[in-house]
């Protein structure tokens, strides 16, 4: 499992990103323009960052220059954009960019080259005097022509306030559940935990958007809120999960 920082000032596409990284396991960051993203850098390092070119405070080949200058490119950036030209991929190549995602991004191409750059050993840098590392770059458009399927990543990060069960919760929104308790018991309310993360996960997913769906009675606008997810994504997350998200009849 990998920690990323995704940097793009849509929101629509952080969230996506979001969404399906942590699907397969890795940690995701978020910073909406340079500044944010340069603040998390400094904060701590991540093991791969997406960049969008295109924002509104700066574009994203200055800061990956500025992370260069610095000595603070010692990981991976992969670029992003859907209106860069040539020029400017060769340029973000020779500063040290890792790889390049035209957009509209499509799911494979994301897994893809998501995998194979956090595979790819850190080396450094020809160019750059003062020792700074940069991520190697010999395989920037090989990723284009690779369209294998990627197995997926079975991890998660772990959510330590889980509701218990939707009827527990309705009954007593105060229930809640020791580790120790868990741990003699082996279920988390409903949900036996003797099973692989993956599922676990779903079955978890499924009473939390359940509970939020009773509560706000089907309304997707105060799901949304309270979830935290845009419509769109929960729609995409409800139906995967096999939820009905239709208000039911009394």
């Amino acid at each position: 499992m990998a920690r990323i920082l995704v940097v793009d000032d849509e929101i629509g596409i952080r969230e996506l990103l979001q969404e399906i990284l942590y699907e397969q396991g890795h940690t995701v960051e978020l910073a909406e323009n340079v500044a944010q993203a340069r603040a998390a850098r400094l904060n701590s390092r991540p093991d791969l960052v997406l960049l969008d070119i295109w924002m509104p405070d700066a574009d994203g080949v200055s800061l990956l220059r500025e992370w260069n200058s610095q000595g603070l490119l010692d990981m991976p950036v992969v670029m992003m954009s859907g209106h860069a030209t040539l020029d400017t991929a060769v340029e973000a190549t020779r500063i040290g960019a890792a790889d390049f995602l035209e957009k509209p991004i499509t799911l494979n191409k994301l897994l893809t080259t998501v995998q194979q750059v956090l595979q790819r050993p850190i080396v450094r840098s020809t160019t750059a005097a003062t020792g700074n590392f940069v991520a190697t770059t010999s395989a920037m458009t090989a990723t284009a022509a690779n369209t294998a399927a990627v197995r997926p990543v079975v991890a998660t990060p772990v959510m330590s306030h889980a509701p218990v069960s939707v009827s527990a919760v309705q009954t007593n929104p105060s229930v809640s559940v020791g580790t120790e308790d868990v741990s003699r018991s082996g279920f988390l309310g409903s949900i036996p935990l003797d099973q692989p993360l993956r599922d676990a996960r779903d079955e978890f997913e499924r009473v939390y958007f359940e509970y939020h769906l009773q509560r706000e009675n089907h309304s997707m606008t105060r799901v949304s809120e309270k979830t935290g997810l845009e419509r769109t994504h929960l729609y995409r997350k409800l139906r995967q999960l096999g939820i009905d998200s239709r208000r039911r009849s009394s």
